[in-house]
């Protein structure tokens, strides 16, 4: 069954017309894990409601990884990038080019992401059945190999939301969120044009939870339990479980988000600023090399002291975007 015929039936059975039917464009960013990229790609191809387009950004892997999705995936517009850019400039890339491809939302997701049979159409229906101001994204339930729920991309409850909120959130099935993270987000395209990309030069960490309060500050976000997704990591637990040189990131991210991101109001700098300190201090106790982390934390601390984060026509400059 072709793309359009698919969209056809599904604005017939929702009882209006095609052009009521949202086009979705999901954008995945891999680094040289191809097997799990695979598996990742299947489970989108297999959805009860597909997305509309495909598009892949390939971080300059080195395991064949645009090749293999070229030979299973042909539908896919694969993107290479000459050097690696990170999650963070990996979804910027990918998230403009869904963007000039004419979508209305845009389902962003991490290369080790397997979504269940029914994640997207759930995160299709929780959205059309909030009666509101539209999401600017619903995230999905996000669980480990296991079926626990993932400690590392829960999203973030939204303190203090109103009791008419909660109320519509509960009608379409959802909670009122503040923040999520990339794993598996429907995100709104005309949230994002409004409020711009994420930020390239955070590479790693923090950047989806910049991104995201930066589109649902004034805006409604929704998490979907009906949507249900795998994060296939090597371990279970938080992302702050001993970093190691990583916790640089962590650090001048967190530094450059508190400071110069426009996601958070007076108020909740102060509070994000107290449960970061909570959670650096808790991070040093638990690990088992404090000495790379007193490391890290310093270079993370000059770096995002002393200046903010580069715009990302200079970070992405000469990647070498390549459709293959």
């Amino acid at each position: 069954m072709g793309l359009a015929h698919h969209r056809a039936l599904a604005g017939a059975a929702a009882g209006g017309a095609v052009n009521d039917v949202p086009r979705v464009v999901a954008v995945v960013v891999t680094h040289n894990r191809r097997d799990m990229l695979l598996q990742s790609l299947a489970a989108i191809a297999g959805q009860s409601r597909s997305p509309d387009a495909l598009v892949l950004v390939d971080n300059a892997s080195a395991d064949g990884s645009a090749e293999a999705v070229a030979a299973a995936h042909p539908e896919a517009r694969v993107l290479g990038l000459s050097r690696n850019t990170g999650g963070a400039g990996g979804f910027a890339a990918g998230l403009g080019v869904a963007l000039d491809d004419a979508a209305d939302l845009v389902w962003l997701m991490d290369d080790d992401t397997v979504p269940e049979p029914d994640a997207l159409r759930a995160l299709l229906t929780a959205r059309a059945a909030y009666r509101g101001p539209s999401p600017a994204l619903v995230a999905s339930r996000v669980v480990w190999t296991d079926g626990r729920d993932h400690p590392m991309n829960t999203p973030r409850r939204k303190p203090l939301a109103r009791r008419a909120e909660m109320r519509r959130a509960e009608i379409a099935g959802c909670l009122p969120i503040r923040s999520a993270s990339f794993v598996s987000i429907l995100v709104d395209a005309q949230r994002c044009r409004q409020r711009g990309a994420p930020v390239a030069d955070y590479f790693l960490w923090n950047d989806d939870f910049e991104y995201t309060t930066r589109l649902l500050r004034g805006a409604p976000g929704l998490l979907c339990p009906a949507s249900v997704v795998v994060h296939k990591t090597q371990r279970f637990g938080a992302a702050d479980a001993d970093p190691g040189e990583r916790f640089f990131y962590e650090v001048r991210n967190k530094i450059w988000t508190l400071s110069r991101s426009s996601g958070l109001g007076p108020l909740e700098r102060l509070l994000y600023t107290g449960a970061t300190l909570r959670r650096w201090v808790r991070t040093f106790l638990r690990s088992g090399d404090r000495s790379t982390l007193v490391r890290a934390f310093r270079r993370g601390l000059a770096a995002g002291v002393r200046a903010g984060p580069r715009p990302n026509e200079v970070v992405l400059d000469g990647i070498g975007l390549a459709e293959r």
